[in-house]
Formats: structure tokens, C-alpha cells, sequence
């Protein structure tokens, strides 16, 4: 392994989980933030649950005390601090106890809540005439009147006009927890009346271009303009075509000219055997033999594991052995499956690339009952309370800061609780950092795998969290079939399409169409891991422009390819008939990071790596990571040609690749792809001495 980086730094305590104030750049430093544990003798208030947006101005009055309400009250555990602490400690190369790791057993018995905890807090809870109803290791679910809620966390319940143009209920006050449970209460979440669901961040080929097609057509017909040309210029082919032989390989002759002359066909979607060969998976020799990944995503694709094995089998790649790939849904409890979208495609997604990546590892699906946080919270913690699986791959999220509201602070604390639990036993997350640039206002008007709802330029969340592995995305681009590395570019893409005469591209430059996620998150300080390698000219400033005195939290932390012009190959059943197709998104990079962790495991002798991000940095400027670079981009790999069809039509489209919206690759540490992508020393930079 190369030698750590700026080793003083590690002296710096990372922030605990509690120091979150929402929408401030007053974050609480470690000195002066204070833990559940901290408290447990004195009234505790829980800062951010009375929500900005419930101003006096948009009050409405009392909610009447016999109305129904429901809350999840989320249980600090034994020693909240010394969670963090250890969290830290086994997961720093330079500390003494480092991958020196619990089992799921010690760490329930070192920092899961106790008998006594559960029971004073079911009491207080209880005593004020609420129900307690489902109960976990991790929370506890209330139901009852609103004034019972309202005698319980010392707060009124109002109605007020919400900023999306409803009425909402939420707490007159921030929640205030009486004394004898102040130290066991870690969080109160679900009772501001605002619903809150993380999004997938991956996207078909197909989709992606119908909704920015419709786009288009919308456009010109507001502007009294003819549709954009519905088939290719007479000199350009008349079926799809793509670049098979390498990144530019076909050259769109006849199209107009774009950026450059002669601009290429985009390339075929990749397989995992080409990505293999990119990364240095195949060179390595290693199949992650010995680890376990697991795929977080909602609900559950009935016919995966024979998705995925005639897909290995039709590229070339060994189906899934007896028993190496498993499954935990429950589709008696799914819900919200209206608002949440059918999800099939991000679970063959990435179950695919996970075994793509690494054939030889072990594969567990677990499905959440929706795509709400506390559905997800709960499939995390499942694979946390039972140690499923070394690496998990989380391929969603959501923006923080909205247009209705701001994120729940009890769904930070919750879900940031469950990744210390994970690290303390040698269990890493990856999240996927977004499909929409900086997720700003901008970036959501025209890109097509956006939330709309935001409000700011900001990074998403869970990829923010300190204590995850946000991966970014990339246009990776191959020298030949056979997938030998070319190049890689930010990713992110401006889009034009074919003129109504066929002879020039409209609108030209394009818009802003799809890209990697990142940037510097306002709500947390700068991890430790991060001092020295990420530039205070970078961790000083958020997303949305406001400067802070102190290093802020940056992502994304590495990226692997997922942009949706160099795509990737995708294969499952829906409608009852298998296909494939084209898919983009840091959906794909963040199973192919967790992938990748999985074959350096099986590098070290299947000694768990855990919570990477210290190794990661510790790893930053060596030849384990190649540092992606858009201006060192060479013209010819620049922009691209795509010719498909959606809808029955043949439709033409000029890309601009390296155009993310807000963020771009640079030299050293950027908001666009982190410390880089996995390079030639990767896996030997993760093989153990030998003694």
C-alpha cells in the first residue's frame, strides 16, 4: 500500500453523526457537538424538527388533539461517540486498531440499544397514551392522537402552508426529549408531514432519449419552429448504428458538422467482459472469490437470478453458481409502488454489473418495501444487523434541499447510525453521487434523470454522508473491442438533434442532458479522511456558491464509467419477454466500485476492507487511481453521433461529452470524479505483505 498521506491530519476527530444542522453552513464541529450518549441526564432538544418552512407567516392554526399521528422514534444505542470513534479507527490504514473489526453479535452488544433503553422509552412513550407498534433493534413505531404525540416530544402540532402550495402538519417547536430518555433517543423522524423518496439514478438509453426527444419537439413547436428531422440525412445510414470496434471507430460521415468534422458514432454499449479488461479486473486475474456484495434497491425483480444468468451466458460469462446468488424481498409488505416507479431495470442493473465485475463473489438482493427512506433505512440495517455481505451498492437518493422542504435531519442520523455499524464490522457502502450535475435548478430544467424539486445547487444524499463511498461517473472510452482502456471524460452530455432541414443541429451548442453527480456539501465538515488530498480552494465553497471558514464534505470520492452516450449493456425480463438495452447513470459505476472492492478483497486474502474512503485517499496521486482530466481531452474523443430508434423513429443526435453541468474533471481532486477511477496499481496496491 502506498504511504499515508498527510498522517497529522489523522489526529483531527472526524464529526460525529449528530453534528448536522440542515441548510446552515454552522455546522457543529466535533469539540462542541453533542451525541445522544453525551446527554443522558438532562432535557435534550433535537434541532431542525420544527422545519424551516413552518414560519409564523404560513401558520394555520392547531392540529385538533384527536387527530390521528404516527412517528418512528429512532434509538440511539449504548455509547452513540464511541460508535463514531471506533467506526473511525478500524477503518484508517494509519491507526492502530485498523480492520481489527466486530462481528454483527459484538457490535449489537457494545452499541445496540439496551433492554433498559428499549424500555424507558417505550414507557415515556407509552405514559403519554401512544401505541407502540413495529419495534427493531433500530426504532420504535408510534401511533396514537396528536396530542398524545404532542405530550410526548413537548411540542404543539400546527397546520401550515407548505412551499409546494399544500397544508402540512408539523411541530410548533423543535421536539424536546424529557431527561430520562434525552440519551437513548438518536432521532424522531415522519412527523412533518412531508414524505420524502429516493429516486433511482439509473436510466435507460431508450427512456432517456424518448423524454428528451419530447423535449425537443415541445420546444419547437412553443417557438412556432418545424420538429426537428425525424430521419438521418440521405448519406448517414438508415438503421441503428454504433462504434463496435473501439471509441470512434465508425465515423458519422454525411452528418452535419458539429464541434469537429467527421464526428463519431457513440460506441455499442459496453459488456462486463470489456469492462473487466478496462479496469484491470481480467489483467489481475481475480472474480472477488471469497467476498460478498449486496444490492440495495425497492421491491424486487421476480425474475433476476435467470436475468442474470442468460445474460452472463449470451456475453460470454459463467451464470451464477448454486447458491452464489441470493435474495431477501417481501412483496406481501410493498407499497407506494405508484409513486416509486418500476425499479426492475436498476435491479438487473445492478446485479449484473456486480457479478459482472466480480464473477466469483457472492450476490445478495435485498429489496425494500418502497423507495421512501425509511424502507431503505430498514434493508440497510437488515444487511448491517446480519452481516450479508462486505460491500453493499446503493444505487439512489435524493436532494437535501428542496423546493417543499428540506430532508428529514432524523433520516441523516438514522441512516448515518446504520453505516457506522456497518464499518465497525468491516462493512463499506457505495452510493451512486446523481445523473444531474450539481442537482441546481439548471442542471434539472433540461437534464432527464433530475429531481425537479430542488432548490439549490447541492450533493445528494446518502452520497454525502461522511462516513459513505460516493461514486461519480465517467464516459470511458476503449481502444478496441476487446475493451483495452482509451481514455475516460467527466461525465456529462450536451444534446442536439438533427435540424428540420437536416443540415445543422439544433439547438447548437446543446442543452445540458445528463451527467455525473457531486460537489461540496454545506451540511457537513470535512472528514478526515479528506484533509490533505481535497484543496481548500474546493471544500471552502458548497455547491451553491456560499463560502464557508472551514473544509467542508466533497464528492464524489472515486467514479467509474456510467454516462448514458457510452452506455452499458443491460438484460432482464418485463411484459414476460427477456431483452437488452443501453443504460446509464452512476447506477452503473456505484455496483462496479462495490465490484471492484470485492476482487481487492479476494486480493488480501479475503480480509475485509470495510469503510474504504481513508484507504481510498491514503491511495490519492498514486498509480492506483488514474486522475481524470477533461482537459486533457483529446478533440477526437470529444463529442459523438448517436443514431437510434425510439417510438418507431429513426432520429439523429449530436453529444457533447465532458459537459457536466456545475462540476468538472480536473487535475488532482475535482467534484466530478473525485480522486479518479481505478488504475493499473489498484489491486496490487491492496495485496498484505507477506510475513
Amino acid at each position: 500500500m502506498p504511504a499515508a498521506r498527510n498522517r497529522l491530519s489523522r489526529t483531527l476527530a472526524a464529526a460525529p453523526a449528530a453534528a448536522l444542522i440542515l441548510g446552515t453552513l454552522a455546522v457543529a464541529t466535533p469539540a462542541t457537538a453533542a451525541t445522544p450518549a453525551d446527554t443522558p441526564n438532562t432535557a435534550r432538544r433535537l434541532a431542525g424538527t420544527h422545519p424551516d418552512w413552518a414560519t409564523a407567516q404560513a401558520d394555520q392554526g392547531a392540529v385538533a388533539d384527536s387527530a390521528p399521528a404516527t412517528a418512528r422514534i429512532y434509538l440511539a444505542g449504548r455509547d452513540a461517540s464511541g460508535l463514531a470513534a471506533l467506526a473511525r479507527e478500524v477503518s484508517d490504514p494509519s491507526a492502530r486498531g485498523y480492520g481489527q473489526f466486530l462481528s454483527a453479535d459484538q457490535a449489537a452488544q457494545r452499541f445496540g440499544a439496551s433492554p433498559e433503553q428499549v424500555r424507558a422509552v417505550t414507557d415515556w412513550l407509552t405514559s403519554a397514551g401512544l401505541t407502540v407498534g413495529e419495534s427493531t433493534p433500530h426504532y420504535l413505531q408510534v401511533s396514537g392522537s396528536t396530542g398524545a404525540l404532542a405530550k410526548a416530544l413537548g411540542t404543539p402540532f400546527h397546520s401550515y402552508r407548505a412551499p409546494d402550495g399544500g397544508t402540512r402538519q408539523a411541530p410548533a417547536a423543535d421536539v424536546t426529549l424529557p431527561a430520562g430518555v434525552a440519551g437513548s433517543v438518536l432521532a424522531v423522524g415522519g412527523i412533518s408531514g412531508a414524505t420524502h423518496k429516493d429516486v433511482s439514478h439509473a436510466v435507460s438509453v431508450r427512456e432517456a432519449e424518448a423524454k428528451a426527444d419530447a423535449q425537443a419537439d415541445a420546444r419547437a413547436a412553443a417557438q412556432g419552429l418545424a420538429a426537428p428531422s425525424a430521419k438521418p440525412a440521405a448519406t448517414l445510414p438508415t438503421v441503428p448504428t454504433c462504434s463496435e470496434d473501439g471509441y470512434g471507430s465508425k465515423t458519422a460521415k454525411g452528418a452535419p458538422e458539429g464541434y469537429e468534422k467527421n464526428e463519431p458514432f457513440a460506441p455499442c454499449s459496453y459488456t462486463p467482459s470489456q469492462l473487466r479488461k478496462a479496469y484491470g479486473v481480467s489483467d489481475a486475474k481475480v472474480t472477488g472469490k471469497g467476498a460478498r456484495i449486496a444490492i440495495i434497491d425497492a421491491y424486487g425483480l421476480a425474475t433476476m437470478e435467470q436475468d442474470a444468468d442468460h445474460f452472463s451466458t449470451a456475453h460470454g460469462d459463467r451464470p451464477f453458481a448454486a447458491g452464489q446468488y441470493r435474495e431477501f424481498v417481501t412483496p406481501d409488505k410493498f407499497v407506494h409502488q405508484a409513486e416509486c416507479g418500476d425499479w426492475s431495470g436498476e435491479q438487473a442493473l445492478d446485479v449484473e454489473m456486480a457479478h459482472g465485475l466480480a464473477p466469483g463473489a457472492q450476490v445478495v438482493y435485498v429489496g425494500a418495501n418502497s423507495c421512501y427512506d425509511e424502507d431503505l433505512n430498514a434493508a440497510m440495517a437488515k444487511v448491517v444487523d446480519e452481516h450479508l455481505a462486505d460491500v453493499v451498492s446503493n444505487s439512489w437518493g435524493e436532494i437535501m434541499h428542496g423546493k417543499s422542504g428540506d430532508i428529514d435531519p432524523a433520516v441523516v442520523a438514522a441512516d448515518n447510525q446504520i453505516f457506522q455499524l456497518g464499518a465497525v464490522q468491516g462493512i463499506g457502502f457505495t452510493f451512486s453521487s446523481g445523473d444531474c450535475g450539481d442537482s441546481s435548478p439548471g442542471a434539472a430544467a433540461t437534464g432527464v434523470n433530475c429531481q425537479s424539486d430542488t432548490s439549490q445547487a447541492q450533493a445528494d444524499w446518502p452520497s454525502a454522508s461522511p462516513w459513505v463511498t460516493s461514486v461519480g461517473g465517467t464516459a470511458l472510452e476503449l481502444d478496441d473491442k476487446a475493451g483495452h482502456y482509451g481514455h475516460e471524460v467527466s461525465m456529462g452530455d450536451q444534446r442536439s438533434v438533427l435540424s428540420a432541414d437536416q443540415k445543422s443541429w439544433d439547438p447548437y451548442p446543446g442543452f445540458f442532458y445528463f451527467g455525473g453527480g457531486g460537489g461540496v456539501s454545506k451540511d457537513f465538515p470535512q472528514p478526515w479522511y479528506q484533509h490533505g488530498v481535497v484543496p481548500d480552494s474546493i471544500a471552502r465553497t458548497a455547491a451553491d456558491g456560499t463560502h464557508s471558514a472551514t473544509p467542508l464534505r466533497a464528492t464524489p470520492d472515486v467514479a467509474m464509467s456510467g454516462d448514458l452516450v457510452a452506455a452499458t449493456l443491460v438484460g432482464y425480463t418485463a411484459d414476460g419477454a427477456y431483452s437488452e438495452g443501453g443504460y446509464g447513470g452512476t447506477s452503473v459505476s456505484s455496483p462496479e466500485y462495490a465490484a471492484m472492492i470485492a476482487d481487492a478483497i479476494e486480493v488480501r486474502g479475503g480480509r475485509a476492507i470495510g469503510f474504504a474512503n481513508p484507504a481510498i485517499y491514503d491511495r490519492a496521486g498514486s498509480g492506483a487511481f488514474r486522475d481524470v482530466n477533461d482537459s486533457a481531452v483529446h478533440t477526437k474523443f470529444g463529442n459523438v453521433v448517436d443514431l437510434g430508434v425510439v417510438g418507431g423513429t429513426l432520429r439523429v443526435r449530436l453529444y457533447k461529452l465532458a459537459s457536466d453541468y456545475g462540476l468538472k474533471a480536473t487535475c488532482g481532486y475535482d467534484t466530478a470524479t473525485g480522486v479518479g477511477t481505478p488504475g493499473r496499481d489498484f489491486f496490487s496496491s491492496f495485496r498484505l505483505p507477506r510475513h
